[in-house]
């Protein structure tokens, strides 16, 4: 017996205005959450409308996406709800009280739930919540599986020749498509839209890396999702709160795509937290009466100007020889390699009127710095990167001294690593072609495998300080001990694959002669200096 196959709807004019094709993310569960039960203290799963989440802010530990980047999404939404419904406080010392006493966000749950309907439909004909209903003329022939929408499955963004990968027989749920377009607004990465040129405009196609996309989002967390959204305030109210709620909702006008680079400056914080990154359009039907999506387009947003500094309090900045800005994300290290550049955001500031200063009018509060980003390969997202690192002001100068030591150990046990693999190389290999020495230093270098070992120790030791305890009181002997010791085994382990006889043997004794002298020298940092066979 055959089981009955899904009746499929699709909108046509005369059933635009069916209450059957809305779909409110307001009143409609669009985001999981784990939530605590303040009388039993259990923690379970939930799905949330936006008006919950921000009425029971209090009893959410924390939103539970897919990725680190989808719940760094939707607490971007959050937060321009805030501000849209100027819900926020006015100066530092209200911050601080809203902090401090818990402030409900009461209010702007109240604001969001008496807002007008059509702004917040999902699938308007003509106002679809965060799209672009410009591209519905082009949606039909040249819309493709909704698996575009995805960023962790859209692959290249250059999406000129085959996108079977983007069919999907299964329509995607109106909650997944709204998270994963308000992650395309966020995180969006550059490349050629599939959109042509002869719908709006030649820079239609061209897509820009969207405000997050190429650098490290850190947001101080709390105890719960309230917690963590008044800590992330910034105080005082928009001239005018403008949020984004689509590319037709009446605004002033929107980027044209008939001309170069259009790029303009959010109106306030509202307007930045609800940019719209992308132009988006969904297709919806209807499955067995529950609306769905089953097609998407995608092509070039709006762009942002370069944002000054009151629009990037939470940046960790950095300079490298070719690069001075906020932290990015790096497919080379790790976010914990970078923790000093965050604790330095931290510490080595004048006072002004970002995150880290007003966090400092908390100097006993713990909170975690928690630092998301998207590596990609040019056009091509790779993974999402996401790390905590442990934050009490009154120990920011401590926390600091423990991040750059631990770092600079590591760096040291790296440059150790690799001159051992290259002492090794060279007494195995004495007469190999240049272009065989670097895979075969490679081969030596254990410096991946330190490096790999090291991130429970090194978070150890933040822990350890962050509780109080001196840096140079233990925890820098303990965590230098422990990667002295990973640095002797990743060598050891590397040297195994030498070549068996007296040639191995010699490279194996030099080496690891190499790596003794390397880790008792003067240059040495002083808690890693010791014998490794110590």
């Amino acid at each position: 017996m055959h089981s009955a196959q899904p009746t499929t709807t699709y909108r046509g004019l005369d059933n635009s205005s069916d209450p059957a094709w809305r779909w409110d993310p307001r009143t409609q569960a669009c985001q999981l959450a784990l939530t605590l039960d303040e009388i039993s203290g259990r923690t379970s799963f939930r799905a949330m409308s936006l008006v919950e989440l921000l009425r029971n802010a209090d009893r959410i530990p924390a939103l539970a996406g897919l990725t680190p980047g989808e719940n760094v999404a939707v607490f971007e939404y959050l937060t321009a709800i805030l501000y849209a419904s100027e819900h926020v406080p006015e100066s530092p010392r209200e911050w601080r009280r809203w902090v401090e006493d818990r402030e409900s966000l009461e209010p702007a749950a109240d604001w969001l739930a008496g807002e007008p309907d059509d702004r917040w439909d999902l699938f308007h004909p003509d106002r679809p919540l965060g799209q672009n209903a410009q591209l519905a003329p082009f949606l039909e022939k040249y819309g493709v599986g909704h698996a575009q929408l995805v960023i962790e499955r859209a692959g290249d963004y250059n999406q000129f020749f085959d996108k079977s990968h983007l069919h999907d027989p299964d329509p995607m749920q109106p909650d997944i498509a709204f998270r994963a377009m308000l992650t395309q607004h966020t995180y969006g990465l550059g490349g050629r839209a599939m959109a042509k040129a002869s719908w709006m405009g030649p820079q239609l196609t061209y897509q820009a890396v969207a405000r997050l996309g190429g650098r490290i989002r850190v947001i101080a967390t709390g105890q719960t999702l309230g917690d963590t959204l008044r800590l992330n305030l910034v105080p005082g109210r928009d001239r005018r709160p403008t949020f984004n709620y689509s590319w037709t909702d009446g605004r002033r006008p929107r980027r044209t795509f008939r001309s170069g680079k259009e790029p303009r400056l959010p109106d306030g914080r509202a307007d930045l937290h609800s940019f719209l990154g992308r132009s988006v359009l969904l297709r919806p039907v209807l499955v067995d009466g529950r609306v769905m999506v089953d097609r998407v387009l995608l092509a070039a947003g709006e762009l942002l100007a370069p944002l000054p500094p009151t629009y990037l309090q939470d940046a960790a900045l950095t300079r490298t020889t070719n690069y001075e800005g906020p932290l990015r994300p790096n497919a080379e290290r790790a976010i914990w390699q970078e923790a000093h550049a965050l604790y330095a955001a931290a510490a080595d500031r004048t006072k002004g009127a970002d995150l880290y200063d007003r966090l400092a009018d908390l100097p006993d509060r713990t909170v975690n710095l928690w630092a998301v980003g998207l590596i990609s390969r040019k056009s091509a997202a790779s993974k999402w990167v996401s790390d905590a690192f442990p934050y009490t002001p009154g120990l920011r100068v401590d926390l600091k001294w423990a991040s750059d030591e631990g770092s600079a150990i590591c760096e040291y046990a790296a440059k150790a690593l690799w001159a051992a693999a290259a002492t090794a190389r060279e007494a195995a290999y004495p007469s190999a072609k240049p272009k065989d020495r670097a895979p075969q230093i490679a081969r030596f270098n254990g410096a991946r495998d330190m490096w790999a070992g090291a991130a429970a120790s090194f978070h150890a030791l933040l822990d350890s300080v962050n509780a109080g305890r001196r840096p140079d009181a233990g925890p820098l002997e303990t965590f230098a001990r422990e990667i002295r010791a990973s640095t002797r085994k990743a060598l050891r382990s590397r040297l195994a694959s030498l070549p068996p006889g007296e040639r191995g043997m010699r490279a194996r004794i030099l080496s690891e002669a190499k790596l003794k002298t390397m880790l008792t020298a003067a240059k040495c940092p002083d808690h890693l200096r010791g014998d490794p066979d110590d």
